[in-house]
């Protein structure tokens, strides 16, 4: 067992945690029959209860139930972050079946794939959403989709700058198997009883592949609670706690740090459907928010905002995140303004978020952290597997509670992924690190080939077999380009097929990925030539472009 790091342990907190031998939806139940009328969710000043939750989470579970959802069935989440989305989510849990959390981003190959993986038949959407997946409902195994209005949940006057997605107004629905919000309530369906225990399948997060389509990570309850467990003790909160929501919900650290930690421990979510500093200032102020998790692009944004002067937010205790290192002359600025400290964790998909925190008193700038509670982190030779001590660069493997039973249908690929250490299994990130003589860990860079954009992973071969289904495309080659605001993004080097060559822009293959995948991963620039670099086995060199790319914009 990995313990370099327990001299610099926080000292009010074990070094080992049991934790409860239940379901996740057995947490908000428990947060619901302790303080039913404490508020769980403020929603752009509009406050909803625990019991009216609760309550609502049952009627949508008893209509997934009469509508044929049994125990392990798969059902589709397609939302931005809203009080439907968890409803939705501990609806599925209520109705011991299985959320596969979908990044609202994903369009018309990416959701084929979802479906045809997870064999879903139910989907729940957003209203803004409902249109990507409503032409699958009969052409897959996709039979009714549920679709939510989230401006519907803003029931009292707001002075806030309301997203366009919550402000729009709701619209009929057309189409085959589309089911409104609020006929799914009120149909009064009541759901059998909970059955699925820490064992049970619960959520399967999507990581994309590095040979192709995306990937489902397998979570059982046990996992997605240790997360939720652990992130309640380190940030010590408290149901007097109020945390800002503004990570999405759809992917791990969101769905940790901003939702299931916050139910397990009773206290109050303040969602934001979209992004916006100012809302973020105001809100903070208005309902002393204690804790935010976000992304370093966020609170690099939201520090940057010249009006930040003008809000209150000295309620903040903790703030902290991920996705990339935090700039040290922004994380001088935080603390100059709140004496707080950015606190970075590290964790994957695979993980359910963290397995590495800093300690909230004694962090370290630009560092994943230290591993937290039961988390047995060691570094190794990639090829070799030797482990290696302070300072040496390899790959981080880790063992703990949160960690992935598997991928979803993939037996090769979960055995690839796990190596055998002192006779445990741990999980290969695929991340190159070190760690120093405290025991904190370090990134360095990546075994595996992919781009880390604002905090989104990005696998070209995923991209790439995306764009080889392009009719002008005859080769492409995913690289990463050095980006002002996003760290790194997206470039396509194409090779076009003869009849094309001359009469397709790059603006066309944009406007096309566009249409194909998530906005993240769109290439931002396409670059046509002859041919791409090539081993003499055939092996395409995309290194030697990525390179020459850096230096290039350098």
């Amino acid at each position: 067992m990995f313990t370099r790091h327990h001299k610099v342990w926080p000292k009010e907190l074990p070094k080992t945690m049991t934790l409860p031998k239940t379901s996740v939806f057995t947490n908000l139940e428990i947060s619901a029959r302790r303080y039913p009328d404490h508020t769980a969710i403020i929603y752009y000043d509009t406050r909803m209860t625990y019991q009216t939750l609760l309550d609502e989470v049952e009627a949508l579970a008893g209509w997934l139930q009469n509508n044929g959802v049994k125990k392990g069935d798969r059902v589709l989440l397609y939302m931005q972050n809203s009080p439907q989305y968890v409803i939705s989510y501990y609806a599925i849990l209520r109705a011991d079946a299985v959320v596969i959390p979908v990044n609202p981003m994903n369009r018309a190959s990416e959701l084929e794939h979802y479906i045809s993986d997870t064999s879903a038949t139910v989907c729940l959407a957003g209203v803004e959403l409902a249109g990507f997946i409503a032409p699958l409902v009969g052409q897959t195994y996709l039979e009714q989709v549920v679709v939510a209005a989230y401006g519907t949940y803003v029931r009292q006057p707001t002075d806030l700058n309301l997203p366009a997605e919550v402000a729009a107004e709701p619209q009929p629905l057309k189409g085959p198997g589309l089911i409104s919000w609020e006929d799914a309530l009120n149909a009064g369906n009541s759901p059998a009883e909970h059955t699925a225990g820490p064992e049970d399948l619960a959520v399967i997060p999507y990581s994309s592949g590095t040979t192709g389509q995306p990937k489902g990570c397998v979570h059982v309850h046990r996992g997605v609670m240790a997360t939720a467990v652990h992130r309640s003790f380190w940030n010590v909160t408290s149901v007097d706690s109020v945390q800002l929501c503004t990570l999405p919900f759809f992917h791990v650290t969101g769905m940790t740090g901003s939702m299931n930690s916050p139910i397990y421990a009773g206290s109050t979510m303040v969602i934001m459907t979209r992004w916006d500093r100012d809302v973020a200032g105001t809100l903070i102020e208005r309902y002393k928010v204690t804790g935010w998790t976000n992304i370093v692009t966020m609170a690099v944004d939201f520090l940057s905002n010249p009006n930040l002067k003008n809000y209150d937010i000295s309620s903040l205790v903790t703030i902290g995140g991920g996705g990339a290192a935090m700039p040290e002359a922004v994380a001088r600025k935080l603390h100059t303004l709140t004496g707080l400290d950015y606190i970075e964790g590290y964790g994957l998909s695979e993980t359910m978020a963290a397995t590495h925190i800093n300690p909230p008193d004694n962090p370290k700038a630009q560092c994943l952290g230290i591993p937290v509670f039961d988390v047995d982190s060691r570094i190794i030779d990639v090829d070799t597997l030797e482990e290696k001590g302070p300072g040496e660069v390899g790959e981080i493997v880790s063992n703990g509670p949160q960690v992935t039973v598997g991928y979803w249908n993939r037996p090769a690929e979960t055995e690839a992924a796990f190596v055998e250490i002192d006779g445990k299994k741990f999980f290969r990130t695929g991340d190159l690190a070190y760690y120093d003589e405290d025991g904190y860990f370090f990134m360095v860079d990546r075994v595996k080939r992919m781009i880390n954009a604002s905090g989104f992973k990005v696998w070209p071969s995923e991209v790439e077999s995306m764009m080889y289904q392009h009719p002008s495309i005859h080769e492409v080659c995913i690289i990463s380009a050095p980006h002002e605001k996003r760290g790194e993004t997206v470039k396509a080097v194409v090779v076009l097929t003869p009849e094309a060559e001359g009469l397709t822009t790059e603006q066309e293959i944009i406007a096309w990925c566009k249409e194909q995948m998530a906005a993240y991963k769109v290439p931002s620039m396409v670059e046509f030539v002859s041919e791409l670099p090539k081993s003499p086995t055939g092996k395409l060199m995309w290194r030697a472009l990525q390179e020459e790319e850096w230096k290039k914009q350098a």
